[in-house]
C-alpha cells in the first residue's frame, strides 16, 4: 500500500474513531484527577476505637434453634456490648446479644444513628430510605438489602439492616467517577462489562489508526523536481 493511500485510509479512520478517543482520554484523566480513597470516601469514615472483648464473653447463639445451615459465628464488640453474628450459607446474617436474644433489623432511626457515628458530617442527613435487594440502587452495587442515608453534601451511604455495617460510601464525584467509567468502557448501563463487541471493535479500530499515524511519521517525502528555467 501506498503512503498516499494510508494517508487516505488514515484520515477516514480518524473520523470514525475520533470521538471514541477523545472520551477515553478525558474520562481517563478525570479518573485519574484525584486518589482512589476520595473516590471511594474513605477520607469519610471515622476512625472509632474497638472495646476489648471481655475475656468471659462467649457465643449468645442458641445453636439447635438456627434453622439453616451455618457458615460461620463469630463474636465481637459493638460499642459497649458484645454481638454474635452467625452468617448463614445463604450468605444472610443474624446477629445476637449477649442475653441470647436476636437483634432486629436496623430501622431508619437506626441506620442514620450509625452514620453520624461513623461518617464524618454523617448527622447532617437529608433523607433516608429502606431498599429491598431487588430494588438496590445503581451506586451501591450490590443485590443486598440496605439503608440510604442522603447526606446534605450529597454523599449516599448504604448501611445494611441486619448488621449494621457500611455498605459504601457514596460521594459526588465517586458519581461522576462512575459515570466517567461507564463511558470509558462503553457499559453505561451496568457498568461492569468490560468485554463486548463495541468496545472490543473500537478498540481495535483505534490500535489499527495508531499504527497508521506511527508509520504515516516515519514517511519519507520525495523531493519535489525544481521548475526548470525557462
Amino acid at each position: 500500500m501506498s503512503m498516499r493511500k494510508l494517508a487516505k485510509w488514515h484520515i477516514w479512520l480518524g473520523w470514525l474513531i475520533g470521538v471514541p478517543l477523545i472520551i477515553w482520554t478525558l474520562t481517563g484523566l478525570l479518573m485519574v484527577s484525584r486518589p482512589i480513597e476520595d473516590v471511594r470516601g474513605t477520607h469519610l469514615r471515622q476512625d472509632i476505637p474497638q472495646a476489648p472483648l471481655p475475656a468471659n464473653a462467649a457465643i449468645a447463639a442458641d445453636l439447635s434453634q438456627l434453622e439453616k445451615p451455618v457458615r460461620s459465628l463469630s463474636i465481637a464488640m459493638e460499642g459497649s456490648l458484645a454481638v454474635t453474628r452467625v452468617t448463614y450459607m445463604d450468605g444472610t446474617v443474624e446477629r445476637y446479644s449477649e442475653s441470647g436474644r436476636s437483634i432486629p433489623a436496623l430501622n431508619e432511626i437506626g441506620a442514620r444513628t450509625v452514620v453520624a457515628r461513623q461518617i464524618v458530617g454523617g448527622s447532617e442527613v437529608d433523607a433516608a430510605r429502606f431498599y429491598p435487594a431487588d430494588e438496590a440502587p445503581l451506586d451501591l452495587r450490590q443485590p443486598v438489602d440496605s439503608w440510604q442515608v442522603k447526606l446534605a453534601d450529597g454523599t449516599n451511604v448504604y448501611v445494611a439492616p441486619a448488621t449494621g455495617d457500611i455498605l459504601a460510601v457514596r460521594t459526588p464525584f465517586w458519581r461522576l467517577f462512575d459515570l466517567a467509567w461507564g463511558l470509558h468502557i462503553m457499559d453505561l448501563e451496568t457498568r461492569e462489562d468490560t468485554s463486548h463487541p463495541v468496545l472490543i471493535l473500537f478498540a481495535a479500530l483505534s490500535s489499527i489508526g495508531v499504527v497508521m499515524g506511527t508509520v504515516l511519521l516515519f514517511r519519507r517525502r520525495k523531493a519535489r523536481p525544481k521548475p526548470a528555467n525557462g
